[in-house]
């Protein structure tokens, strides 16, 4: 977390870009008022003393003001973070619940039409820029067959109470089933276009390692003793085989959040990553700062998890 620190700040600050003149604008603001604008943001200071001075305030919880929204970062965050989460979040169990059976299944059914199938779809996947994926997804299922809206969260969160900032949750605690259909509506196309390259990924893990578990004493014996193939694949293989997934989709969650400033640009979602994108062209330095520290703490967190799971998939696996 402090090597990124370090990296985000020198970043940032060989980046070209003044936020005084992008925040001034055309207006016919004298050099005494830029130079007190500069001061108030602390970008008068040399740059080591900035970081210092930033890093012992983050320290402390402190990010400091959003330059564009005048509100603390932290403010900011939370207030957009729940979208993001439950983009990605839903994006993941949604690569997850495609990848896996098919990537057991194209094991199972080596070099047939199947196996084929799927490998020539992961591969599309997995060539497929997330934006061009989702504007086709803009053009055929929202402008051509109008199923599904374009942008936006919810056409009516505004009348949904914020309990727990997950949309799909206060719906249905405020038993508001059409709430719940607006909402999962709008979920659709961002997750499909975050969710279905990642599965392409996790599909070709899971086959590959699939294959390789397959070739092993313990299922030959499996069978061997007349268990019925089902359980030999789910009971036995499939939980071995999960490992080298498991490893894979927490490494994946940083695509997602990277992938997820992208997606929520092009459809309109209101979530951290387009914030985040819209403070890169303003030079919202403290914002930009603190999501990417944030991104990669999550990141970190992901990925302990994921070794904390091996012990449950593998007992003989330890920390």
């Amino acid at each position: 977390m402090l090597g990124i620190s370090v990296i985000v700040f020198l970043m940032i600050a060989v980046t070209p870009g003044d936020p005084v003149e992008i925040m001034l604008g055309d207006q016919q603001a004298t050099q005494e008022q830029r130079a007190a604008l500069r001061q108030d943001m602390g970008l008068d200071l040399p740059m080591v003393q900035r970081y210092f001075r930033f890093l012992g305030h983050a320290v402390q919880g402190d990010f400091g003001t959003s330059y564009f929204h005048r509100r603390p970062v932290v403010q900011v965050i939370l207030e957009r973070l729940p979208a993001t989460v439950e983009l990605t979040l839903v994006s993941l169990v949604l690569a997850l619940m495609v990848a896996i059976p098919l990537g057991v299944l194209a094991a199972v059914k080596k070099n047939t039409w199947m196996d084929r199938l799927a490998t020539v779809g992961s591969l599309m996947g997995i060539s497929m820029p997330g934006f061009w994926f989702g504007l086709l997804l803009i053009l055929f299922l929202g402008v051509g067959l109008q199923w599904l809206p374009i942008s936006g969260r919810s056409d009516l969160s505004g009348s949904i109470p914020a309990i727990t900032h997950f949309l799909l949750i206060d719906t249905l605690l405020a038993g508001n089933l059409t709430a719940f259909g607006t909402a999962l509506r709008h979920l659709v196309m961002p997750s499909l276009t975050l969710g279905l390259p990642m599965a392409a990924v996790l599909m070709r893990v899971t086959r590959a390692s699939m294959l390789e578990v397959l070739r092993q004493d313990y299922v030959t014996f499996a069978e061997a003793k007349g268990l019925s193939r089902m359980r030999v694949l789910f009971h036995h293989a499939l939980k071995n085989a999960l490992i080298p997934t498991v490893t894979v989709a927490a490494l994946e969650v940083g695509s997602l959040l990277g992938g997820s400033m992208i997606v929520e640009t092009v459809f309109g979602w209101p979530g951290l990553g387009r914030v985040v994108v819209e403070s890169i062209f303003t030079r919202n330095y403290p914002l930009i700062q603190a999501a990417i520290l944030l991104y990669a703490l999550i990141y970190v967190l992901v990925n302990f998890l994921a070794d904390i799971l091996y012990t449950m998939l593998n007992p003989r696996v330890r920390l």
